[in-house]
């Protein structure tokens, strides 16, 4: 255990002291610091990657780094159910799922996540007819706030399972997920420049026809970069990059060029136009097919902070629409592209995609540039649009604005009081978003 840490987020713009940072190696010791928590009287969270850019792992009482508890408990391969500790990374993850013939069906692009913060902020990917991460538990165990150690499926405290596997950290810590993979698989992965216009006007085809696709439009142009990933049969040959290639594109073009070309913007905004149509073409344009996990995630080393919001579908069009009219109304200069995902509708209390098929709309600004103005013009087209946010990524709503966005928020907010009614996992950041 250490004391006076200074604990900083991934993109920089959260920071906390607690009075305390401790790493358990196993779920008793994990159990044992919430007791003393409540003994003390003292807040406890949980930390995972530090992906997430709100504040929702911020505390000035006990954080708990979960890098100790990221093992592999059980896999068994008949049935697809696989056991992992709630601190291991979705990259770990993925990595042993592939030595046992696993994987999961839906990932994001990130793989940096722990499992359980992942899970706790809703992370999800694309495919119309895939949930989130979320989606893909069928058990969890908790550590509750008086210290307990529980259970929870969908047969065992059905209630506190169906809140729990987007949680919000709010009503537990998870120390074990059970996930239903499937046999490995692999996708053949198809990245295409497409005008703007030519997406919009065929959209519902794009996203009914493939397997995963999402698309990147560069603001201030007609550009888009579109990604169409779709499964191949099993035992189909695969066409990987070649290490140069995808060194020349990633990591060089992906990630050098574009943070070069993002400081240049920042230094100079009136530059961001052309920067933005020179990018959108030298990004995309290849083909190739791997294994799932390897064409689901990408590498991003740019730092940045961000605001996603789900909206129905259907508000796609209008979605986009209303951002760039924002750009335009306000003159902005935005280097980053806004990324434009699709999930099926889930049975999730506080899931973004609760009882709805979602279209998700994420945008960003390179980090050291301001962003308020941007984020909040576009959460109000997003209101409009009867928009939820991402929970681990800005926004500036409350327990006021959400409740009527999410028909089960009560119900969320009961399962809380029953397991944490003293608010032992509460933050200033839950506070706000749950009252």
């Amino acid at each position: 255990m250490t004391t006076g840490t200074i604990w900083r987020n991934w993109a920089g713009n959260q920071v906390a002291q607690p009075a305390l940072v401790a790493s358990p190696r196993d779920v008793s010791e994990l159990a044992g610091l919430v007791k003393a928590a409540e003994r003390d009287g003292q807040r406890i969270k949980a930390i995972g990657s530090g992906h997430s850019f709100t504040a929702i792992g911020v505390t000035d009482g006990i954080h708990v780094r979960l890098d100790r508890l990221a093992d592999l408990v059980h896999a068994d391969q008949a049935t697809g159910l696989v056991t992992v500790q709630g601190g291991m990374s979705l990259q770990r993850l993925n990595t042993l799922l592939d030595e046992h013939g696993l994987a999961l069906s839906n990932l994001g692009d990130i793989d940096q996540q722990t499992v359980a913060g992942a899970l706790s902020t809703g992370t999800h990917g694309t495919g119309r007819k895939l949930g989130g991460l979320a989606t893909q538990v069928r058990a969890l165990q908790l550590v509750l706030a008086d210290g307990s150690v529980v259970s929870c499926s969908p047969q065992e405290r059905p209630e506190l399972f169906a809140a729990a596997r987007v949680g919000l950290g709010a009503l537990g810590i998870i120390a074990t997920v059970t996930l239903q993979t499937e046999p490995a698989f692999s996708l053949h992965a198809q990245e295409r420049p497409m005008a703007l216009s030519a997406v919009l006007g065929d959209f519902d085809a794009l996203v009914a026809d493939n397997d995963h696709f999402e698309f990147f439009w560069f603001p201030h142009t007609d550009k888009t970069l579109t990604k169409r990933n779709n499964r191949l049969p099993a035992g189909a040959p695969l066409r990987r990059l070649s290490r140069p290639r995808a060194l020349l594109e990633d990591e060089l073009f992906g990630n050098g060029i574009f943070e070069l070309t993002c400081r240049l913007g920042r230094l100079r905004p009136g530059l961001i136009p052309r920067i933005n149509t020179m990018a959108a073409r030298l990004m995309g344009d290849r083909e190739y097919a791997d294994a799932s996990h390897r064409v689901f995630v990408s590498p991003r080393r740019v730092r940045f902070v961000e605001m996603e919001y789900g909206v129905p579908a259907a508000a796609v069009r209008a979605a986009i629409a209303g951002i760039g009219q924002v750009i335009e109304r306000h003159e902005l200069k935005v280097s980053f592209p806004v990324e434009v995902r699709f999930t099926a509708a889930d049975d999730i209390p506080l899931s973004t995609a609760s009882g709805r098929e979602s279209a998700y709309l994420a945008v960003h600004m390179f980090k050291g540039q301001p962003y308020e103005t941007y984020f909040r013009e576009v959460e109000a087209v997003m209101k409009d649009l009867d928009g939820r946010p991402h929970w681990g990524k800005l926004h500036y709503q409350d327990a006021g604005t959400l409740r009527g966005r999410y028909p089960r928020f009560e119900e969320f907010l009961a399962v809380r009081d029953n397991v944490d009614p003293g608010g032992r996992f509460a933050n200033a950041y839950l506070d706000r978003v749950l009252g």
